[in-house]
């Protein structure tokens, strides 16, 4: 294989030039082989064999003239690919031709020589050493055991030449290729290549230990008994190496394809000892390290918040860049949960804690925004990031208010939410360092919206927006009430506010014209 590779590398496209030669070199080669073995069943000068050897060259010459033709109309695509470079954009035709060529060369034109070989042959011989008519049959039948021989060879002759190139183009494909084109399987192969390996090998040991020459109608015997071994005696041979191969190979392949639906539980049962048995456990430990890192995967998503960042975290590695976006955030706090926890238990404020959360993820979820912090008895959200919504104030509005639906049905007498959203620029990324690293959203933006919920204490509100949210609504018409602009700790100016009028929630509406996207009371 090294030597295949090596030439391949130095010759290019000539490469091809190099497998025609073996098959001009093989085909000669066998075709002498034969009518010397013919000549030992029949009584020829040297004049008559070479006249023999010289019309059988003819038609093997003929027929390899048409095979040769045929392979390279069928490898013009490979090529033509290796010619121009190698393009990536050609590769995945290059790599169907370079599979499939050895059976639409080899296998699926197997017929021609029997038809320009075996017969034309068979047919002079019998004419030029006035034979029977029924050593034109034997004859034909004996050329047509070197001709099976002639096809295995030239068929596991050119997947062995193709494999450099296979490599070389397989190094280009996409890696989202799945399916393989239509070749031999493994199977047939073996049900097909041992066969007449035995037969050919039958027939020319008894020819040459014959003790005397021998005739047509012996040679014609050691091609039936030959077959008939193969057939039987060798037959369960053949079906058991076919078994022991294909057995732990079809394994596998149901392995394989229970992992492919997605069932990262499936094990292939290793079921021999020797190279396959070591694949079907190298594939077991492969899908048990996807498995866990499957588990991994999921249980980031959950700390993380979303799949997106996960994603994100296997593209980029551990810090990913900040980027800028224009976002809306989401804080929600328990009011009253202070004096809840000073009077309950840790393990009733956890419960509680755990109920607050059950509630109010899954609505930013719902609403496509990304839970990105868990404060203590709040919680930080963004909408807009890292997944862009052009609409993110609309959804983290939309969100709050189902927030605050589904919290109250949860949460003790007593308690209650406040949420504050503010929309504007926020920087979407990985701080931190010394072997510790959080995914956040920071800048102004979430800032102020912290102090939002922080003045719905003061303003006695459930939800509040800033101005900037207000002017980003797009598709929402609802109740909205001005509380006048108010002082926020870190902000040098006052901040326009507005809060939502829940008790009129039912006045929701889609699709709402620009001219009338909210209405202030």
């Amino acid at each position: 294989m090294r030597v295949l590779r090596a030439l391949y590398r130095a010759l290019g496209h000539r490469y091809f030039v190099l497998f025609a030669a073996f098959e001009i070199f093989s085909a000669v080669l066998i075709t002498i082989a034969t009518v010397a073995l013919f000549a030992l069943y029949t009584r020829m000068s040297g004049r008559e064999l070479a006249e023999v050897m010289a019309v059988a060259l003819g038609c093997v010459t003929v027929s390899l003239a048409l095979a040769i033709k045929r392979g390279a109309k069928v490898a013009r695509p490979l090529v033509d690919w290796i010619r121009a470079g190698r393009p990536e954009r050609d590769a995945l035709r290059a790599w169907r031709t370079a599979v499939s060529l050895p059976r639409e060369v080899i296998v699926d034109n197997s017929w021609r020589p029997f038809v320009l070989v075996s017969v034309p042959v068979a047919t002079y011989y019998t004419l030029r050493f006035g034979l029977p008519f029924w050593a034109t049959i034997v004859i034909a039948l004996s050329a047509l055991v070197s001709v099976a021989y002639a096809a295995v060879l030239h068929f596991l002759a050119s997947e062995q030449f193709m494999r450099p190139v296979l490599e070389d183009v397989a190094g280009r494909l996409p890696s989202t290729l799945t399916g393989v084109p239509p070749g031999i399987s493994l199977r047939w192969k073996l049900l097909g290549a041992l066969p007449v390996m035995n037969v050919a090998t039958g027939v020319v040991v008894a020819g040459l230990s014959s003790p005397t020459r021998g005739t047509l109608f012996q040679l014609g015997i050691d091609v039936l008994l030959a077959v008939a071994v193969a057939f039987t005696v060798s037959l369960e041979l053949t079906w058991l190496i076919s078994r022991s191969v294909l057995a732990q190979i079809e394994e596998l392949m149901r392995a394989i394809a229970r992992v492919a639906e997605g069932d990262l539980s499936a094990r292939a049962r290793v079921t021999s000892g020797d190279e396959l048995g070591a694949l079907a456990g190298s594939f077991n430990a492969m899908v048990q390290g996807l498995a866990e890192r499957e588990t991994l995967r999921e249980a980031l998503g959950t700390y993380l918040g979303t799949r997106e960042i996960v994603e994100r975290v296997v593209a980029e590695g551990e810090m990913l860049a900040g980027q800028e976006l224009d976002a809306t955030v989401l804080f929600c706090d328990i009011s009253g949960f202070t004096a809840y926890a000073e009077r309950a238990t840790p393990r009733e404020t956890v419960a509680l804690l755990n109920r607050f959360y059950e509630a109010a993820i899954p609505e930013v979820n719902n609403h496509r925004g990304h839970a990105n912090k868990l404060l203590g008895d709040g919680l930080l959200a963004v909408f807009g990031a890292p997944e862009r919504l052009d609409d993110h104030a609309d959804a983290a509005l939309e969100a709050a208010i189902a927030i605050v639906g589904r919290v109250r049905e949860r949460l003790p007498a007593g308690l209650g939410v406040g949420i504050g959203l503010n929309s504007g620029p926020v920087v979407v990324g990985s701080v931190g360092g010394g072997g510790r690293l959080d995914f956040t959203v920071i800048g102004d933006t979430v800032n102020v919206a912290a102090r939002v919920e922080r003045a719905t204490r003061r303003t006695g509100d459930v939800i509040l927006i800033t101005e900037a949210t207000r002017e980003r609504l797009q598709r929402v018409t609802l109740p909205l009430i001005s509380r006048g602009s108010l002082e926020l700790r870190g902000k040098s100016q006052p901040v326009d506010v507005f809060a939502v009028a829940l008790e009129q929630r039912a006045q929701l509406t889609e699709g709402a014209g620009a001219g009338e996207r909210f209405r202030s009371v």
